[in-house]
C-alpha cells in the first residue's frame, strides 16, 4: 500500500495542534481522513499526546494498523464534515478510546477535500448528561449501535441543518417498534406505507433525504432496531407519569422521554429551538448534543417533576 507523507504545513498544522494540546490539557488528538498517511510521522509530530485516526477507507485502517494509532472506523458513504465528526466522537467513546469527559482536538480537511487544513477542539464536557462509556454500550443490546448510531447522526443534521433555511424539530423512536405502534396513533396519511421493507432502510441515503423532507410533519418516526422506517407522523400516546425532565423542554421530549419508558425503545428528539438533540432511554435524558456549528457540548441536566 502506497502511503501519503504529510506535507511541510499539514506537520506545521500538527505541531500546532500539539502546543494547543499542551496548553488545553487535551487527551487526544482525532484526525478525520480518507488518505493513508504515513500515521508513525503523524504520532511524532504530536509528541506525547494520544492520536487517534478515524476514516471511512480500508487504506486508512490497514495504514493506522501498521503503525500501530488507534482506529476508528466510520460509515464510507458521503457526509458534512460535521457529521463524521460527530460520528467518530460516539464510535471512540463507545470503543473507550476517549471518555466522556474529555477534550480532545480533531485535526481534518476543513476547505480543501483531502489536505488536513483545519483544526477544531471539542469538549466532550465532565458534566456529561450521564452518560458514560458503559451506558452507550449498554443502548447497543437493545437497539444496535450501527441503527442508533445512524438515527442519531440523521437528528444532528436535521438539528443543524433545519429544512428550507428554518429550524425543525422532529422525534425519532428507535427499536421495539410493535409496542411504540401499540402506544400511538397516526396523525397524517404515512408516507412511508406501501413501499417494501428494503425501500424504507435508513441506510440508502435517499430514505434519509426523505426524512429530512418530512421531518417538518407533526408526530414521530419509528424506525424498527434493523434501520427500517416503519411509520412516520405517529402521535405517541404513552403516559408521562412519574418522569422528571429538564426545565424548559416542551411537549415533544415529554412524549420522547414518556414513550423510552414505556417500551424500552430508544427516542432521540430534535429540539426546534435550539438544533439540540437529546437521547432518551427509560424516560431520562442520556446524551445531549449541540449543534456542531456551536461545536459538541454535553451538560448537566437540571430536572422538573412534571407540572399539573
Amino acid at each position: 500500500m502506497k502511503r501519503v507523507e504529510l506535507s511541510s504545513a499539514e506537520i506545521g498544522l500538527l505541531h500546532a495542534s500539539q502546543r494547543l494540546a499542551v496548553q488545553l490539557g487535551v487527551e487526544a488528538i482525532l484526525i478525520l481522513t480518507d488518505r493513508p498517511y504515513d500515521f508513525d510521522a503523524a504520532s511524532k509530530a504530536i509528541d506525547h499526546v494520544r492520536l487517534i485516526v478515524a476514516s471511512g477507507s480500508d487504506d486508512v485502517h490497514e495504514a493506522a494498523t501498521h503503525d500501530d494509532i488507534d482506529f476508528v472506523p466510520l460509515i464510507n458513504e458521503p457526509q458534512t464534515r460535521q457529521v463524521q465528526l460527530s460520528q467518530a466522537l460516539l464510535e471512540a467513546i463507545a470503543d473507550d478510546l476517549m471518555q466522556t469527559g474529555s477534550r480532545i482536538i480533531a485535526v481534518y480537511p476543513g476547505y480543501e477535500r483531502d489536505n488536513l487544513d483545519s483544526l477544531s477542539v471539542v469538549n466532550l464536557s465532565e458534566h456529561l448528561a450521564k452518560l458514560t462509556t458503559r451506558d452507550l454500550q449498554r443502548l447497543e443490546t437493545q437497539v444496535p449501535l450501527e441503527t442508533l448510531r445512524r438515527v442519531v447522526d440523521l437528528a444532528v443534521e436535521i438539528g443543524r441543518e433545519g429544512r428550507e433555511g428554518k429550524r425543525v424539530g422532529t422525534l425519532f423512536v428507535v427499536g421495539n417498534h410493535r409496542r411504540v405502534l401499540e402506544l400511538s396513533h397516526e396523525q397524517v396519511h404515512d408516507p412511508f406505507r406501501g413501499y417494501n421493507k428494503k425501500e424504507r432502510s435508513i441506510r440508502l441515503a435517499r430514505v434519509r433525504e426523505s426524512i429530512k423532507e418530512l421531518s417538518q410533519i407533526d408526530g414521530a418516526f419509528v424506525i424498527a432496531s434493523d434501520g427500517t422506517v416503519v411509520a412516520a407522523g405517529r402521535i405517541l400516546d404513552a403516559p408521562a407519569d412519574s418522569l422528571t425532565l429538564s426545565k424548559g423542554l416542551g411537549s415533544r421530549h415529554w412524549a420522547a422521554a414518556a414513550i423510552s419508558k414505556a417500551t424500552k425503545a430508544i427516542s432521540i428528539a430534535v429540539s426546534q429551538s435550539t438544533g439540540t438533540v437529546r437521547l432518551f432511554q427509560d424516560g431520562r435524558v442520556v446524551l445531549r448534543i449541540e449543534p456542531m456549528d456551536q461545536a459538541m457540548k454535553w451538560h448537566d441536566i437540571d430536572s422538573d417533576a412534571p407540572s399539573e
